[in-house]
C-alpha cells in the first residue's frame, strides 16, 4: 500500500518533471467509484489549458496545484500510483512501470499530456483510491481531517509523549489513525514499533517516557530515510523488519523469530523476543498460536502483506482503450462486510492493551550506519541521473 514515502516519491517526481508545463490533454476514466463527486467531462474541462505550478501532499494524499482552481486531488487508497512515462517514480511494486508495456495502463483513472509531450497517469487497480476536483483541498475532507504530517509537521517529543499518554488505545491502530498522525501505514507502523521495541498491542497511555522517546525517534528516522531514497525498498537498511514482514511467512531477523498477529484489524509483524507486552494482556498472549490468529481474516490478508515489494513490474498493464477497461479493478476479493471502506485507508478502530517492557538488551542498528550511508549515496547518484526528463 502506498504510504507517506511512496506518495512523497510520486510528488517529488511530479515536482521535478511537470511543474511549469501546460496540460494539453486529459482523459478521465468513467469510474464513479474512483472519480468522486465530479463527472469525467467536468474534470477534463477543468484542467485542460491549465499550468501545473506545484505538487502538494499531506499524509497519503496528493494534489496538483494549477495556475487557478479547482485542483485535481488524489487519495491513493490501497493501490493508487502515479506514473510518468520515462520517469522512474519509485521501485515500490505497485508503482513500477515498464516502458515496454502498453501505455497508459488499462487501470488508468486520470491521464494528462503536457505541452512538451510528457505524459502522466494516476492508476488504481483495486479501485479504493479517490480522484476529486477541489477548490481548496486542505479545507475539505479527507485532508482537512488529517493530523500533522509525519514528515512535514512532526510533533515535538513533548507533544508526542503528552498525546500518547492521553490515548487509551493500542499503539498500532493509533499510529494508523490518520487524524492522529498522517502518512503512517501498515509497513511503516510495524517498522517503527520494531525499532522502538514496542509491542503493537501495547496501550499508548501505558508507554513509559523512554518508550515514547524511542518511538518518536524511530518515526523520524524511518520516514526520513525512506523518503531520502524515494521509497526504493532495495535501498532500505538490511536490518529493517520491512524485508522480512511480507506474506506472513515464518522467518527470523537478527536471529530472532518474527510472528504475526492482528492489531487494529491489520496483519501485524513483530518480534516477540524484542517487543514484549507486560501486564494482563501478556497472559492472554501466552499459548496463542499463529494458526489461531490466522483464522481471523484481516483487511491485509487481501492486500499488501501478501505481496512483497520488488523491483519487478506489474504484470497486468494494458491499454486504456482496451475493451476490458470497464472491468478495471473488478478482480480480487471484496472487502469484508464487517469493515467499512474507510477502514481500507488505515483509519483503524481503537482497542485496549497494557504496558510496554523495555528490558531487552539488544543493540539496535540505526539507519544511517556505514552500510546505510553507502546505500543512500548510491541511491542519490542513480536517482539524480534518472529522475529529470527534459
Amino acid at each position: 500500500m502506498p504510504e507517506l514515502p511512496e506518495v512523497e516519491a510520486a510528488r517529488r517526481a511530479v515536482e521535478d518533471n511537470c511543474v511549469g508545463k501546460k496540460i494539453v490533454k486529459c482523459i478521465v476514466a468513467d469510474d464513479p467509484k474512483v472519480i468522486d463527486g465530479v463527472s469525467p467531462s467536468e474534470l477534463q474541462a477543468s484542467v485542460v489549458g491549465k499550468t501545473i505550478v506545484a505538487a502538494r501532499r499531506k499524509g497519503k494524499n496528493m494534489w496538483l496545484q494549477l495556475d487557478s482552481p479547482p485542483f485535481p486531488s488524489f487519495q491513493f487508497g490501497m493501490a493508487g500510483a502515479i506514473y510518468i512515462k520515462g520517469v522512474a517514480v519509485t521501485k515500490y511494486k505497485r508503482s513500477a512501470v515498464n516502458d515496454e508495456e502498453d501505455w497508459p495502463s488499462k487501470y488508468s483513472k486520470f491521464f494528462i499530456e503536457l505541452g512538451d509531450g510528457l505524459e502522466l497517469s494516476f492508476t488504481d487497480k483495486r479501485r479504493f483510491a479517490r480522484v476529486r476536483l477541489l477548490k481548496d483541498p486542505t479545507s475539505v475532507p479527507p485532508i482537512s481531517e488529517l493530523g500533522p504530517d509525519a514528515l512535514l509537521e512532526p510533533m515535538t517529543l513533548e507533544e508526542f509523549t503528552e498525546s500518547l499518554h492521553k490515548k487509551k488505545t493500542e499503539i498500532k491502530p493509533l499510529l494508523l489513525d490518520q487524524s492522529f498522525i498522517s502518512g503512517i501505514g501498515n509497513w511503516v507502523a510495524d517498522e517503527v514499533l520494531y525499532q522502538a521495541r514496542i509491542h503493537p498491542r501495547q496501550t499508548a497511555t501505558s508507554l513509559s517516557d523512554e518508550s515514547c522517546a524511542a518511538l518518536h525517534k524511530s518515526i523520524k528516522e524511518v520516514i526520513q530515510y525512506a523518503v531520502e531514497v524515494d521509497a526504493e525498498c532495495s535501498c532500505f537498511p538490511l536490518e529493517w523488519l520491512f524485508h522480512f514482514r511480507w506474506g506472513k511467512k515464518t522467518g527470523k531477523i537478527s536471529g530472532k523469530q518474527i510472528d504475526f498477529i492482528t492489531a487494529g484489524g491489520r496483519t501485524t509483524a513483530y518480534v516477540p523476543e524484542l517487543q514484549k507486552l507486560s501486564g494482563s494482556q501478556d497472559v492472554k498472549e501466552i499459548g496463542k498460536s499463529r494458526r489461531q490468529t490466522s483464522k481471523k481474516k484481516s483487511i491485509d490478508d487481501d492486500d499488501e502483506d501478501n505481496e512483497k515489494p520488488t523491483n519487478g513490474e506489474e504484470d497486468d498493464l494494458g491499454s486504456l482503450k482496451s475493451k476490458k477497461a470497464k472491468k478495471a479493478g473488478g478482480g480480487g476479493r471484496k472487502p469484508s462486510k464487517k469493515k467499512s471502506e474507510e477502514s481500507d485507508y488505515d483509519n483503524d478502530g481503537d482497542a485496549g492493551s497494557d504496558e510496554n517492557d523495555d528490558n531487552d538488551n539488544v543493540e539496535k542498528k540505526k539507519p544511517g550506519g556505514k552500510q546505510s550511508k553507502k546505500r543512500v549515496q548510491s541511491s542519490q547518484n542513480s536517482r539524480n541521473a534518472r529522475r529529470k526528463v527534459k
